[in-house]
C-alpha cells in the first residue's frame, strides 16, 4: 500500500549570525489513508515545525534544508509558495493550537470560513455561508445560524476550538493536522475535541496528525504514535503495542510521568532528569544520552537508528540498542 504521506530524511535548521543550528535531524515518518497518527514529545523536540514545513508555513529564520516529504506523489518540499498555496486547506487542513491568534478578532465567524472556502473551492459567497453553517453544526456548535454572526471573542475556548476544526474541515482534505489544539482548555473540553476529531475521522476516511505532549490524551484517538526527542524520531508504534511495551528510556520516562489511579494521595510524580539539548548543541552518538540511566560508552559513538522490536508489534520500531539487545 503506498502511504498517504512519507517523510525521509527532513531535516530544519534555524539560521543564526554564528551559523545554522539543527533543529529537526533527519526525521523519517509516514501515514496511510485513513490511519491516526500521535506525534509526542516535549516542547522543542521538533514536534510543530516538522508538520509546518510541510505546508510551508515554518517561521522566518527556519528552513527546511534536507530531505523529501511525499504526499499524493508530490513533493511537498519541493513545491513554491504558489504550489502550496493551492494545497494547504484543500488537500492539507491545519488546526493550530491558540484559536485567539488563528482568527481574526474583527471578523465574524461565518465570514472567516467562508473566506476560506471562498478561496479554496471558488464558491460563491452565498453558497460560501450557507456552507460554513453546514460546518458549524458538523463539529457540534449549537445554534450554528446565531453563532454565525459573532465575533471571536464572544465564544467560549471550546467553541472557539471547535470554529478552528470547522474552518479546518472547510476544503475537505485528506489530511489534518491538529498542533496541540486542545492545550488551553480543561479535561472535559479536551474530551469533547478529541471525541469530536475521531467521528470526524470515522466518517470521512481523512488522516489525522495531532501533535501533542500528552500521551495520556492522544492514547485514545490515535492508530500509532511516534516519540521525538531532540528533533529525532526515537520510537515508532502502534499505539497498543508501546503502551504495553515502552522500550525507548525517553518513552518510559514519559508514561511513568503520567498520573495513574493506584498512585498516593500527594504523592509526586516520576520526571525525567536534566533537559533536552538546545538547538546546535546536541551531544555525539544518542541525543538522549545525558539523561538517560541506561547509558553506555557506544550510546556516544553513533546515533542510533529505528530497528524492530523483538517480541512486539512488527511496525513497532526503536532507536535505542540496549532496550532491545537480548529481548525476545
Amino acid at each position: 500500500m503506498t502511504a498517504l504521506l512519507e517523510i525521509k530524511g527532513l531535516t530544519i535548521d534555524i539560521a543564526r549570525d554564528e551559523g545554522p543550528a539543527r533543529v529537526v535531524d533527519g526525521i523519517t515518518l509516514s501515514l496511510e489513508q485513513g490511519e491516526s497518527l500521535g506525534i509526542v514529545g516535549e516542547s522543542g523536540c521538533g514536534k510543530s515545525l516538522t508538520m509546518l514545513s510541510l505546508v510551508g508555513l515554518l517561521p522566518n529564520r527556519i528552513r527546511a534544508t534536507g530531505g523529501t516529504a511525499i504526499f499524493g506523489g508530490r513533493d511537498l518540499l519541493a513545491m513554491s509558495q504558489r504550489e502550496l498555496r493551492a494545497v494547504r486547506g484543500s488537500e492539507i487542513g491545519f488546526i493550530f493550537q491558540d484559536p485567539m491568534t488563528s482568527l481574526n478578532p474583527v471578523m465574524r465567524i461565518g465570514d472567516q470560513i467562508a473566506e476560506a472556502l471562498i478561496y479554496q473551492k471558488s464558491m460563491a459567497k452565498p453558497a460560501a455561508l450557507a456552507r460554513a453553517e453546514e460546518l458549524l453544526a458538523t463539529v457540534g456548535i449549537p445554534s450554528p445560524k446565531e453563532r454565525m454572526t459573532a465575533f471571536p471573542h464572544e465564544l467560549s475556548g471550546g467553541m472557539r476550538q471547535r470554529v478552528m476544526i470547522a474552518m479546518g474541515l472547510a476544503g475537505e482534505p485528506k489530511l489534518l493536522i491538529a498542533d496541540e489544539p486542545t492545550t488551553a482548555l480543561d479535561v472535559t473540553i479536551q474530551a469533547q475535541i478529541v471525541d469530536l476529531v475521531r467521528d470526524l475521522k470515522s466518517r470521512s476516511d481523512m488522516s489525522v496528525v495531532w501533535i501533542t505532549h500528552d500521551l495520556a490524551l492522544i492514547a485514545g484517538l490515535a492508530d500509532r504514535i511516534a516519540v521525538l526527542y531532540a528533533g529525532t524520531v526515537v520510537e515508532d508504534a502502534p499505539v497498543q503495542a508501546l503502551f504495553d511495551h515502552p522500550t525507548h528510556p525517553y518513552t518510559r520516562g514519559l508514561l511513568a510521568s503520567l498520573p495513574t489511579l493506584s498512585d498516593e494521595p500527594m504523592s509526586r510524580l516520576a520526571s525525567i532528569a536534566g533537559t533536552p539539548p538546545e538547538p546546535g548543541r546536541r551531544p555525539p552518538g544518542c541525543p538522549f544520552a545525558p539523561r538517560c540511566s541506561l547509558v553506555e560508552p557506544a550510546c556516544t559513538a553513533a546515533v542510533p537508528q529505528l530497528t524492530p522490536v523483538p517480541g512486539s508489534d512488527p511496525r513497532h520500531r526503536v532507536a535505542c540498542p540496549v532496550t532491545t539487545r537480548g529481548a525476545s
